[in-house]
């Protein structure tokens, strides 16, 4: 149950860290290890009862989807890595 409890503490202080940095790469792994800990919290039922674990469970979903969006190899239309070809396509336009 304290195990629980740590994970859950600890996986609020990841969201917070995946809120305050910009880097698409660090959001990526910020992003794959809070889509782990709450499909973890997900299997706990008899800790933190069914209706959470149903929210813990789409939690997860969310975040494993914020996990893709933010991977290296994501399609450049998308996830933070979008902007940085939109920058760079307009790049010869500047001069």
């Amino acid at each position: 149950m304290l195990a629980c409890r740590a994970l859950w503490l600890t996986t609020l202080s990841l969201m917070t860290a995946f809120m305050h940095t910009c880097a698409p790469a660090h959001r990526h792994l910020l992003a794959r290890r809070i889509g782990r800990n709450l499909a973890t919290l997900a299997g706990q039922p008899d800790v933190f009862g069914a209706d959470n674990c149903s929210r813990f469970d789409r939690l997860a979903a969310h975040w494993q989807a914020q996990a893709e969006r933010f991977a290296p190899n994501a399609d450049a239309s998308s996830g933070g890595r979008g902007l940085l070809h939109a920058l760079a396509r307009l790049a010869p336009f500047a001069r």
